[in-house]
């Protein structure tokens, strides 16, 4: 038997024996077990396993053992249950078979207390609810996001006419492909993730989530947005609305499956759901977003008409709030415009403070938050690729699920902007990722600029999450803030 294994049946005794527990899964560093009855799990012996680096109790038991470990350990439990990750798993019959009764007993009694006990804000479910979906994503993140940055140096090299190679060009679209894998069908893997958060089936998110890409829709047969006549985008609507219409779904297939017969659930239920919630996204969803992009393209062209420190502060503060929402693509036709006129598009350096000012939270929450191990770990993957300006793994498995941090990496986005803007006249050749890896396309030689707005965002971020963006619970527990 493997240290993993012994390892699996210790926390299997600790927490009641495999009959008390509902399902098994786990993240980047722990375990998340569903256990039947919380009174029945000995914490005293839990914490004191060799291996468990620390124990959350929330609605889902956490157990923390650090990445690699925690993969082998669950995987055990699962290959123990007989059932896979995630799923339920199946009483056991043993001569123990009675203990699901008095586990069930047990829980109705504790149910009241522990729900007190537990008992969140709105604001902080909401967070919570997007740690969970977001945070078993985050090794694809760090692996396609690096894979991507080194990509991106290169392609900015071979635009700059630095290198010149061929195989450097053909190696730059196969990093793409790789990296494309996961950022490109993004919109898929949080529909399934939500749709295990919300209770929805899986498939069905992942449907809803496709959805949103308009798969084979083209000019020639565009899908018409019905309240202003153009053509739907691709990708319209972000990840916040592919969240919101999977919760939508949740809400649809659970009533379905209390109304339609055993006999025909299968057919039916999932046939309707996605009918229903499909045209849904399509036709309310997505054209919704649309009116918030025209809106948010008005304020850019206002923002940039007024000019000077003020508009680089307001760029590179709001800039991260958009790539959250999935639309910050709409500066794109802004940058191509500028390029034409004036060879180089003036914006996208400012835009790049954005994940500047998280890399200076980022920084700020290794150095604050030391005891918080799980937080950590996240963040020394996170931060390379942060740095090289693939800024997802960042947003969404950090400073968006504890909310200040995100605040005030923001502020240290608009401190970068508004030096950037100050300074003036720093623009980029073309249009590429921000941080480190934008440098090869600055223009007009204005390399130490850009340097000194990436130094100012990374300060900014820095000392407003340093003094502001922390709490007790980040600092001294070993959870992701909390909430993880």
């Amino acid at each position: 038997m493997t240290k993993e294994q012994t390892l699996a049946h210790q926390i299997i005794d600790a927490v009641g024996g495999m009959n008390n527990m509902d399902s098994v899964i786990n993240c980047m560093t722990r375990i998340r077990i569903k256990v039947k009855d919380q009174s029945l799990v000995d914490y005293q012996t839990l914490r004191q396993i060799k291996g468990v680096l620390g124990v959350v109790e929330d609605e889902q038991l956490q157990i923390v053992l650090g990445p690699g470990v925690v993969t082998k350990v669950a995987n055990a439990i699962a290959e123990e249950s007989g059932a896979p990750l995630g799923e339920e798993i199946p009483e056991q019959m043993t001569k123990q078979h009675d203990y699901k009764a008095t586990a069930e007993a047990h829980a109705q009694t504790q149910k009241e207390t522990f729900q007190q006990k537990h008992k969140r804000g709105p604001v902080s479910r909401v967070l919570r609810s997007i740690a969970n979906i977001f945070i078993p994503l985050i090794p694809a993140f760090i692996g396609a996001g690096l894979i991507g940055g080194i990509g991106a140096i290169l392609d900015n090299m071979l635009s700059a006419q630095v290198i010149t190679a061929d195989w450097v060009t053909q190696l730059v679209t196969v990093l793409n492909v790789i990296k494309d894998g996961m950022l490109a069908y993004l919109a898929i893997f949080t529909g399934i993730n939500a749709a295990k958060e919300f209770g929805a089936t899986p498939g069905l998110g992942g449907v809803i989530g496709g959805t949103t890409l308009l798969t084979g829709v083209d000019d020639k047969n565009a899908i018409m947005n019905i309240f202003t006549g153009d053509a739907l985008q691709p990708g319209q609507g972000g990840i916040i609305g592919v969240i919101f219409a999977v919760w939508l779904l949740s809400l649809v297939e659970k009533r379905l499956h209390k109304v339609v017969p055993n006999a025909i659930d299968i057919i039916v239920t999932p046939t309707i759901s996605l009918l229903c919630i499909g045209l849904l996204t399509i036709f309310i969803i997505m054209p919704l977003a649309g009116f918030v992009s025209d809106g948010l393209v008005y304020v850019v062209n206002w923002v940039i008409d007024i000019g000077g420190v003020f508009s680089g502060f307001i760029i590179g503060a709001f800039f991260l709030p958009l790539v959250m929402l999935g639309l910050h693509h709409i500066f794109t036709p802004i940058h191509v415009e500028m390029i034409n006129q004036t060879g180089a598009t003036y914006l996208l350096p400012i835009a790049a403070m954005a994940g500047a000012g998280q890399v200076g939270a980022a920084l700020a929450l290794w150095v604050r938050c030391r005891k918080n191990t799980t937080l950590r770990e996240i963040l020394k993957g996170a931060l390379p690729v942060g740095i090289l300006g693939i800024g997802e793994p960042l947003i969404y498995g950090v400073t968006l699920p504890l909310g200040r941090p995100f605040i005030t990496a923001c502020i240290g986005g608009g401190i970068g902007g508004a030096v950037i803007a100050g300074i003036g006249h720093i623009g980029a050749i073309a249009i590429g990722p921000s941080g480190v890896s934008l440098l090869p396309l600055i223009a007009h030689h204005q390399y130490l600029g850009y340097i000194a707005g990436l130094l100012a965002a990374y300060a900014g971020g820095f000392l407003f999450t340093y003094f502001f963006g922390t709490t007790k619970a980040m600092r001294q527990s070993d959870t992701l803030g909390g909430q993880s």
